[in-house]
């Protein structure tokens, strides 16, 4: 069979009407005001609740924005799928899923409890434990290494070389111990393939990698293109891992709201306690949004209300369909 047949085909409507709905969500949702800004971390909780940013990016490398696309806050645990395909390309698809696990744990993003529960210490990479197991399996015997590897990854998904907000970074650090425990507990369950606190650093440096909405609507947009970058043209992933990373965003993209993410949208999605969230249409582009109130489980509001917007009026959603007559 011809593999072309196997893949997710069509575009976008055109310019006019994306341009247009992406202006009508954020005239629509601005005024939404339920939710908080995360406080946990520190820097986190000096955001500005008003920000709101909207920017999807076709598979041919059109950006369309609303509100401050250009504004910068750090990845969170958007990095999570992007380290994910990183990992996959470097060890193999096959190994990274044995090692890490792709099942949805049902409960929040940084419990221990989940980790307690799997006897083989698996999870899946989009939740904290995972993704710094994922992080361990950075190719390197530094950190220095790791972390150039991690990077250059991360700088190419977004078209552009990333650094880190060191503010951010270092008021991670100081609150911590959470993630430090469990990196410790994984090691004792054999789901660490590096030191626990070097690679416990790692994941919270990247976590503090500084993007725009703009750079995650195309990094999503890489992913929605079979691992090229719409723009660079460079080819960051093969095809197949993107599909791999798809799957667990669709399983655990939104932690124990996933089912009801899936249910809404119909498509893959990721959030992160900054108040970003991106949203992928295979073969169509991404999507990208900021606004720093979150709901209980640490998902954006607004970023939820545009997804859910977007995702039925540009047709997105993949498990819609109508009837042949």
């Amino acid at each position: 069979m011809n593999m072309a047949s196997w893949i997710s085909t069509g575009h976008l409507p055109g310019a006019a009407v994306v341009s247009d709905l992406v202006e009508q969500a954020h005239r629509r949702f601005q005024a939404v005001r339920e939710g908080a800004v995360a406080s946990y971390i520190p820097a986190l909780a000096a955001a500005d609740p008003e920000l709101f940013a909207i920017a999807v990016a076709s598979t041919g490398g059109q950006v369309f924005e609303a509100g401050e696309a250009g504004a910068a806050f750090s990845i969170q645990s958007l990095s999570k799928p992007f380290l994910y395909a990183l990992i996959c390309e470097a060890i193999g698809e096959r190994e990274a899923r044995d090692k890490l696990g792709v099942n949805s744990t049902g409960l929040p993003f940084n419990s221990v409890q989940a980790v307690e529960r799997a006897e083989d210490g698996l999870s899946n990479p989009m939740v904290n434990a995972g993704a710094i197991a994922a992080t361990s399996l950075a190719p390197g015997e530094s950190t220095e290494e790791k972390w150039a590897f991690i990077a250059a990854g991360f700088s190419r998904f977004a078209g552009r070389p990333l650094v880190v907000d060191e503010e951010v970074y270092a008021s991670e650090l100081a609150t911590n111990r959470r993630n430090l425990g469990i990196a410790n507990l994984l090691e004792e369950q054999g789901g660490l393939w590096f030191d626990p606190e070097a690679s416990t650093d790692l994941y919270t440096r990247q976590c503090a990698l500084s993007v725009t909405t703009h750079d995650l609507a195309l990094m999503a947009a890489t992913l929605a293109n079979g691992g090229r970058h719409p723009r660079s043209g460079e080819q960051v992933v093969a095809a197949p891992i993107c599909r791999a990373v798809l799957a667990v965003m669709v399983t655990a993209g939104l932690y124990e709201t996933s089912g009801d993410w899936i249910y809404d949208i119909g498509l893959p999605g990721k959030s992160g306690v900054s108040g970003g969230m991106i949203t992928v249409a295979p073969g169509k582009g991404g999507l990208a949004t900021y606004s720093p109130p979150l709901d209980g489980a640490g998902n954006s509001v607004r970023g939820q209300l545009t997804a859910a917007f977007l995702s039925e009026r540009l047709g997105l959603h993949l498990l819609a369909s109508e009837p042949v007559v």
